[in-house]
C-alpha cells in the first residue's frame, strides 16, 4: 500500500498554512510534509497534527535567505556556524513533531567558483550533521535538484548523492528521490527506483507531473506504473505529493486517487 504525504507548502494555496492540515486530513491523507516549520511554534504544529491524526513525514533544515534565492548553506564558505545552528534548530523541531526525516539542502554554487570546493565543504558538514543526528531517530536526507528549476544548485545527480551517503554514514543519511527532478535530469526512473529503493538508501520519494509540476495524473511519466512498482518493491517510506495544483486541490487529489485505484494501486 502506498502511503502519501501532502506537501502543505504547495497544496491548498487558497488556505492559510495552518488550515491546510485540516484540509489534508479531510481529503483522506494521513501524513504531511512541508518546506519549513520555523515561522510557527512547534507546539502549534504538533497540535494541528494530533487534532487531525496526521504524522509529519519530512521538512527541510533552514535554507539561509530563501527570499534572496539561497537554497541551503551547507556548502557555502563562511556559513559553517550558521549551518550547524540551523541543524540544531531543525533537530529540535523534528523531536517535537516526531518527524523522522530532515532534508539538508546543499546550496547554490556561483558560476565562477570551484565546484569541488563546495562539494568538499558539503561533505564535511554532512559528516558533522550525521554524527550530531546519531541517536535522535532522525535521518538526514540529500536531494538532487534539476538545474532548469534550480540553476546552480550543487547536487544534481542520484549517483553523487548516493556516493556521499555511502561514503559518510548510510545509517544516519539517505537520499530523497524526487522523481520530478530525476526525470528532468536523468530519466530512467524504473531502473533508478529498482536500484536505489531496494538498497534501502532512499528514505523518501516525491512526485509531480513532468514537465508542468502539477497533479501527477498526466504528463510524460506514468505515475500509476511507478506507484505500482513501488508497491511491488514493498517500499515502506512516504510518497510526498509535492506539486502545484492546476485548480482546486481537493478535486485534483480525488481525481488522482480515483485514477490510481482504478488501475489497481492500493492507497
Amino acid at each position: 500500500m502506498v502511503k502519501f504525504a501532502a506537501n502543505l507548502s504547495m497544496l491548498y494555496p487558497d488556505l492559510d498554512f495552518l488550515d491546510r492540515f485540516d484540509a489534508a486530513a479531510g481529503d483522506g491523507l494521513r501524513a504531511v510534509e512541508f518546506l519549513f516549520p520555523y515561522d510557527y511554534e512547534a507546539a502549534e504544529l504538533r497540535r494541528r497534527l494530533d487534532h487531525n491524526g496526521l504524522s509529519q513525514a519530512l521538512f527541510n533544515a533552514p535554507p539561509g535567505d530563501w527570499d534572496a534565492g539561497e537554497r541551503g548553506v551547507a556548502s557555502l564558505p563562511g556559513r559553517e556556524r550558521e549551518f550547524r545552528d540551523g541543524l540544531e534548530r531543525a533537530l529540535e523541531y523534528a523531536q517535537l513533531l516526531s518527524c523522522p526525516r530532515v532534508h539538508v539542502m546543499a546550496g547554490n554554487v556561483p558560476e565562477t567558483a570551484e565546484r569541488s570546493d563546495y562539494l568538499g565543504r558539503y561533505r564535511d558538514q554532512l559528516a558533522w550533521a550525521a554524527d550530531r543526528a546519531a541517536g535522535t531517530g532522525v535521518r538526514l536526507l540529500l536531494e538532487p535538484l534539476n538545474h532548469r528549476d534550480m540553476p546552480g544548485y550543487l547536487l544534481t545527480s542520484q549517483s553523487e548523492a548516493h556516493a556521499l551517503v555511502s561514503d559518510i554514514d548510510p545509517i544516519n543519511l539517505a537520499v530523497q528521490l524526487d522523481l520530478y527532478h530525476c526525470q528532468i535530469t536523468e530519466g530512467d526512473l524504473t531502473t533508478t527506483i529498482e536500484r536505489d529503493v531496494t538498497s534501502n538508501s532512499v528514505a523518501h520519494i516525491q512526485i509531480a507531473s513532468v514537465p508542468d509540476r502539477s497533479e501527477p495524473d498526466h504528463g510524460e511519466v506514468d505515475f500509476v506504473h511507478i506507484l505500482a512498482f513501488l508497491d511491488r518493491l514493498d517500499y515502506a517510506g512516504a510518497v510526498g505529493l509535492e506539486y502545484r495544483p492546476a485548480a482546486d486541490t481537493s478535486e485534483g487529489l480525488q481525481r488522482f486517487f480515483t485514477t490510481i485505484r482504478e488501475r489497481g494501486v492500493s492507497v
